[in-house]
């Protein structure tokens, strides 16, 4: 029998990644602060899957054994590029569909503007207009004035060089265990014990299930966690 993924341990970097994002706090309300972080990291998430769903594409284009493959390179290109761009190639895989504009290429270039904000929260209302599991439940929460708009290109800039939604990173829960980490650091020490004193170790309870198009259920990172809790 093959062993499962390694989900345990810290993965290297979320007390970078919490140094950066603390930069943000301010005088921001804890619970506006969390919602900053964790909306950021999830979007970072669909879109590492919706990008090796591209990558997948694209392979498969050029692949003889693949049902996709074309033979002709210009009519490779052509049919590549509608691929691409086909909703439909990705919600059939499970994949969360990503709209031009609120892609990360596009967010991240704008990462040391002023309007950074803006361009985040328009890039949540467009993904939420795409994707009906995610409408209503993704924070838009970035272009409120009192969040440094320079803090959250630096985190834009740190969270961009971070893994979190490609199959490799699903099978070891690395988004899971991240926002595990971060929901430790935002509790208080009492909330901290009395959590420590009744959940379950590590952070399987939470499963791709409960961050997918079909999973079933709330899949904003904050109600994600707590489906799966109830439901594990």
């Amino acid at each position: 029998m093959a062993r499962a993924p390694e989900r345990t341990g810290s993965l290297g970097f979320e007390s970078t990644l919490w140094e950066a994002a603390d930069l943000l706090r301010n005088n921001m309300d804890p619970a506006e602060y969390k919602h900053v972080v964790l909306g950021l990291l999830f979007l970072k998430y669909i879109e590492d899957a919706f990008e090796e769903r591209r990558e997948d594409l694209a392979a498969a284009v050029a692949d003889p054994d693949s049902d996709y493959y074309v033979a002709d390179e210009d009519e490779r290109a052509d049919e590549l590029a509608e691929l691409l761009e086909d909703r439909d190639e990705y919600t059939a895989e499970n994949v969360f569909w990503v709209p031009a504009p609120a892609r990360w290429s596009h967010i991240r270039a704008q990462a040391k503007q002023p309007t950074i904000g803006k361009a985040i929260d328009d890039a949540m209302d467009a993904i939420e207009r795409e994707n009906p599991a995610l409408k209503g439940v993704l924070p838009q929460v970035y272009a409120l004035p009192n969040l440094d708009k320079h803090n959250l290109g630096k985190l834009i800039d740190l969270v961009s060089g971070i893994g979190l939604g490609t199959k490799e990173h699903q099978d070891k829960d690395t988004l899971g265990r991240v926002y595990e980490y971060f929901l430790s650091r935002f509790a208080s020490p009492r909330a901290r014990a009395a959590a420590s004193s009744t959940r379950r170790p590590a952070s399987s309870g939470c499963s791709s299930r409960c961050w997918s198009p079909t999973g079933g259920g709330s899949t904003t990172p904050a109600a994600a966690r707590a489906g799966c809790s109830s439901r594990a």
